[in-house]
């Protein structure tokens, strides 16, 4: 049964040492493990690489790395789409002790030229659809020697060519001296509050990591197991759920060009681990529900009865409490006769876990997944981490919580309410910024930022990041990303919400529409054919959206409740000015931005 005192530390117990002192020889011991099996699979590049052929195609490329000089410690930069060449590219790199990392792909020159510069990059390989934005910049790039453009021209070289420098080259005896300590990548942070700061992973790090949770809380299987490569791969989450961890065990690594069409790509899969971010499961959750709502009415009416008893099971689990025999019946027969079916459809059919991070996820959302059988849970994590610090075991998920720290980690609360974490998994630093890495890391402990609490069974909850509480007039401090959880749950129409009133005597919210189901929302309401800015101003869409903040206040202490909003038209896309790559809102700028729309909402 779930407990309720609460604690102020918590230790995951002893980590797991790797068997390899290094990626690259973990790479070749899946190699020798997995032979003939399949690697990569890019069906719409006509591309399918075994174990032993990505082996001969990483040594190719590394030939072609050392022949331009590219030697331990360099840095090389990636800047193309989900593709497959990415991997073999990357491991590549780290078979020489160089140190590879990503950068995404909505990046503007500015951005480019910031990372680039920051990191010393000696050489880049790119698509040729990103070298206008590096042309502009190029000038003020000293340190890169060598552009090397992915089926194209207009670099120094193109890729093929770099392939066929030196094809017999065998990094073997380079790698051998590349140690646990060793830079591994950099990851380039969201730059939610100012530019990116460079973490530094060490092999070591992301090794250790990796061994402890697939030893320690998942048990991933060695053979017949799959994931999709489909996040950017400047994301962390992608390069340690969809590269890393496949490289270790070998997993088949199937490619995903588009991540719009992540939903496609799953049926045709049937991952044995998947990740995703809230906003995924988000929607997913309301076509669903739009689907089961389109159903004949005996159907319908049939369909949401299970769903509800399974909902009602689930919440009474969860609560350590008996599940009466009635509702157990009626949710075994709901999952018989609609939900295995579903599960199928959607390609969850053959899973082992199933992880959500990045943001807050609403309970409900997770509840729903729950009750068709798809467990989904919750983790937590950063890039200084190896983005991850806690996690649910998919057999003991503890709903609205982020799970136990993992083995070798270490979690305590601060006397202000900040989450500290102590681990091998933390980088050693960020590059460049040794007072950033100082403020960041004391004594020993990593100050994440974000605000929580630790349960007697280890258990964390998240409640925000410490620096975007609110504080309204009164001294109330609430969490905005809450707030704008319950809003989005409440509404499937709602993309983005924006939770305002620091020093307010109220909150307002800043809303932003659905671009994929609210053109089908309007459809069917009368409103086929008006643009998303057209919407913004419709009677209807405003009176749906307040229906929406009604019932998401429902959820809420009166005082977090939304009391007015507005619609602010079009869409926000990752990268622009108001979210971050991996889609985090960037509060500062939004505030700025739209300071007049804030001000309106307070005029009255």
């Amino acid at each position: 049964m779930p407990t309720t005192e609460v604690l102020t530390e918590f230790s995951g117990g002893p980590g797991y040492e790797p068997d390899s002192k290094n990626l690259y020889e973990a790479f070749l011991e899946t190699v020798a493990r997995q032979g003939d099996a399949p690697a990569i699979v890019a069906e719409e590049e006509g591309v399918r690489y075994s174990w032993s052929e990505l082996a001969e195609r990483v040594k190719a490329i590394a030939g072609g790395l050392n022949s331009i000089g590219l030697r331990r410690g360099d840095t090389v930069s990636l800047l193309m789409d989900n593709r497959s060449d990415f991997i073999p590219t990357d491991l590549a790199a780290v078979s020489l002790g160089a140190v590879p990392f990503s950068i995404y792909q909505t990046s503007s020159p500015e951005q480019i030229e910031y990372v680039l510069r920051d990191s010393a990059a000696k050489a880049i390989v790119i698509e040729p659809g990103f070298l206008p934005r590096l042309r502009e910049v190029k000038d003020g790039l000293p340190d890169l020697e060598h552009v090397i453009v992915l089926g194209g021209e207009g670099g120094t070289m193109s890729y093929d060519e770099l392939i066929r420098l030196d094809p017999g080259f065998d990094p073997g005896p380079i790698a051998s001296g590349v140690t646990l300590e060793d830079p591994l990548t950099l990851i380039y942070t969201s730059g939610t509050t100012g530019p990116p700061k460079g973490v530094t992973l060490t092999h070591g790090n992301l090794l250790r990591m990796l061994s402890s949770v697939m030893q320690g809380v998942i048990d991933l299987p060695d053979t017949d197991a799959r994931v999709i490569s489909w996040l950017p791969a400047a994301h962390i989450a992608e390069r340690g759920a969809n590269y890393y961890s496949a490289v270790m065990k070998g997993f088949e690594i199937n490619i995903c060009p588009d991540p719009k069409r992540i939903v496609e790509y799953l049926p045709k899969v049937r991952p044995t681990w998947f990740f995703a971010v809230p906003r995924i499961w988000e929607k997913l959750k309301a076509g669903l529900e739009s689907m089961l709502a389109g159903l004949p009415d005996e159907q319908r009416e049939q369909a949401q009865g299970g769903l509800d008893a399974a909902i009602q099971k689930i919440r009474l689990e969860q609560a350590g409490e008996e599940v009466p025999e009635k509702i157990a019946a009626a949710a075994a027969a709901a999952d018989e006769a609609l939900f295995s079916a579903l599960r199928t459809n959607l390609g969850f059919d053959q899973f082992v876990a199933v992880s959500v991070s990045a943001a807050p996820i609403p309970v409900e959302v997770l509840e729903f997944f729950h009750a068709i059988g798809i467990p989904i849970g919750e983790l937590w994590g950063m890039s200084e981490t190896c983005g991850v610090i806690t996690i649910n075991p998919p057999d003991r998920i503890r709903i609205g919580t982020v799970g136990p720290p993992v083995p070798g980690t270490e979690v305590k609360v601060a006397d202000d309410g900040e989450l500290l974490c102590r681990s091998p998994y933390v980088m050693p630093e960020y590059r460049n910024q040794p007072e950033k890495t100082a403020e960041t890391i004391v004594d020993g402990w990593l100050h994440t930022g974000d605000i929580g609490t630790i349960d007697e069974d280890g258990y964390v909850t998240i409640l925000d990041r410490k620096k975007e509480l609110i504080i309204n007039a009164a001294g109330k401090n609430m969490s905005p990303a809450n707030i704008e959880a319950h809003v989005k749950a409440a509404s499937p129409l709602v993309n983005q919400c924006v939770a305002v009133g620091d020093g307010r005597p109220y909150n307002v919210a800043l809303i932003v529409l659905d671009p994929d189901f609210t053109p089908g929302w309007a459809a069917q309401n009368g409103l086929e054919g008006l643009s998303l800015e057209e919407l913004a101003e419709n009677e209807k869409v405003i009176a749906a959206i307040q229906e929406g903040i009604d019932k998401a206040a429902t959820k809420m202490a009166r005082v977090e409740q939304i009391k007015k909003f507005t619609i602010i038209p079009g869409e926000w896309l990752p990268g622009g000015d108001e979210l971050t790559p991996t889609m985090k809102l960037k509060r500062k700028p939004i505030s700025e931005k739209y300071q007049a729309e804030v001000e309106a909402l307070y005029a009255d």
